[in-house]
């Protein structure tokens, strides 16, 4: 039941309002001066505050300003005297939702409190979203709690409403459509339709029918009009994907509708208008590739209005448990292994390997460990067996960090492992050995510092987990 607190000197006035309000199905509660309202608003949850401009004492206004200083999103509909427009004006400006001058219709007073009450409901919902995002451990079908996932997801939220282009870089697998999908699914075209083309996957002659349609008999085998992609699109969002393999012929046509919004099908000879929002997505620095002349600048810079980045999956190593766990879910629903488990020590390997495929390619080893495990859990040698059943070698481990920065008969895994496990130790060294410093100052989770230093062995003195408590 929402809230409702209606301040008012004249006793018939709360009277009235009182019933009113309570016909409507509302709780409401009273005050006849503003410092029991303001008393009130500080220890109850209200939804609407419903008051008098002319009070003495505290006034209506004094009220508003006190109110809007705790909470800003809270609602507070002013009623002032015929003629105090002045009055009216500045509480608009202090934050007033509204205003209701005397006589009022019974009519008019519950439309603006319906109104200001739901306005309120939207404002707390997104106040909870936003405050979710910052601890969920998924946005709209990706997985990553991960500090740089976290950011990403924010972005979404801003850029999704917006009606510009948006651009969606990073390596091949970190799953650069779902992040297309997600910024269609938040935007205001949600309902209108999502429409992918993968700029790789055809030759340039076939990719140009496939986005702009083309019309009977244009060519040999145009045995029908065809609608491209972009129509298909139309009051929705196209995604084009691998945008950077366009050649620049297309590049140009692209161009064209972005500025323009028309275009033409193969062989027709009128345009049509389409409102289209253009997403893309690259593995590839587009900029270097304008420089070098493969790509124009001028699209590059129509399409990176809004850019999102997606990392690689080596940068966000502690989302590894969180992705296996879902992709164990899902394979293990789709082969009948609903227990489906992964031992401590496939996690870790998991965990130290180079996953240049990104997402894609521990999926892929997800799904091919839960076929291939024995039983309900899938071990070390489930995961370190390729495609081709051959057994995937892990690097040598350094046993010591001491020496030169290459020893004699080094390999660069053992290098890497003695760089990365020394300044584990100086980052602990220079901030006294208090884990979230440390972290901080590598640039990476508390969570993922606590493996590391377990997977070095790099054990902290019994003093650090007195300081680590302080640190809170």
């Amino acid at each position: 039941m929402r809230t409702i607190l209606v301040v008012d000197d004249e006793p018939n006035y709360l009277v009235i309002l009182e019933e009113l309000l309570a016909e409507e199905g509302f709780e409401i509660l009273t005050a006849d001066n503003g410092a029991s309202a303001l008393e009130i608003a500080g220890e109850v949850d209200l939804d609407l505050i419903l008051t008098d401009m002319q009070m003495p004492g505290i006034s209506g206004l004094e009220v508003l300003e006190t109110i809007k200083a705790s909470n800003k999103d809270l609602p507070v509909i002013m009623i002032t005297a015929y003629g105090e427009v002045e009055k009216a004006v500045a509480a608009m400006q202090a934050g007033a939702f509204n205003y209701l001058t005397k006589p009022f219709k019974n009519e008019e007073l519950i439309a603006n409190v319906h109104k200001a009450i739901e306005h309120y409901s939207l404002c707390r919902e997104n106040k909870r979203l936003r405050a979710a995002i910052k601890s969920r451990h998924s946005f709209a079908d990706m997985i990553g709690k991960n500090n740089k996932m976290q950011e990403l997801y924010r972005l979404i939220e801003k850029v999704a409403p917006t009606p510009s282009s948006v651009l969606i870089s990073g390596e091949s697998g970190t799953g650069k459509e779902l992040v297309a999908r997600a910024v269609h699914l938040y935007s205001p075209r949600e309902s209108q339709p999502f429409i992918s083309v993968n700029c790789a996957a055809l030759p340039a002659n076939l990719l140009e029918s496939e986005l702009f349609g083309h019309e009977k008999g244009a060519f040999t085998g145009a045995t029908t009009l065809r609608k491209g992609r972009f129509e298909l699109a139309d009051n929705g969002t196209l995604f084009l994907d691998e945008i950077g393999e366009l050649d620049l012929a297309l590049q140009s046509k692209l161009l064209r509708i972005i500025q323009e919004r028309t275009f033409e099908r193969i062989g027709a000879s009128s345009s049509l208008e389409v409102d289209v929002r253009i997403i893309a997505a690259t593995n590839k620095n587009l900029k270097k590739e304008a420089d070098r002349g493969l790509f124009r600048d001028d699209l590059f810079y129509r399409l990176n209005v809004l850019s999102l980045h997606l990392p690689p999956l080596r940068d966000r190593l502690d989302d590894i448990p969180l992705l296996v766990n879902h992709f164990l879910a899902k394979f293990g629903e789709l082969i009948d292994k609903p227990d489906l488990k992964i031992s401590a020590e496939a996690i870790d390997i998991l965990m130290e390997m180079p996953w240049e495929g990104n997402i894609r390619e521990l999926e892929n080893t997800i799904e091919r460990a839960s076929i291939l495990c024995s039983n309900k859990t899938i071990e070390s040698k489930d995961v370190l067996t390729d495609s081709q059943g051959e057994k995937i070698p892990l690097a040598p481990k350094a046993t010591s960090a001491e020496g030169p920065l290459v020893r004699p008969g080094s390999t660069l895994p053992d290098t890497l492992y003695s760089l990365e496990k020394q300044a584990l130790k100086e980052a602990l060294n220079e901030n006294d050995n208090i884990q979230a410093r440390a972290a901080k100052r590598l640039g990476i989770t508390k969570s993922l510092l606590q493996y590391k230093l377990k997977k070095f062995g790099i054990k902290l003195p019994s003093r650090s987990s007195v300081d680590e408590n302080q640190s809170g």
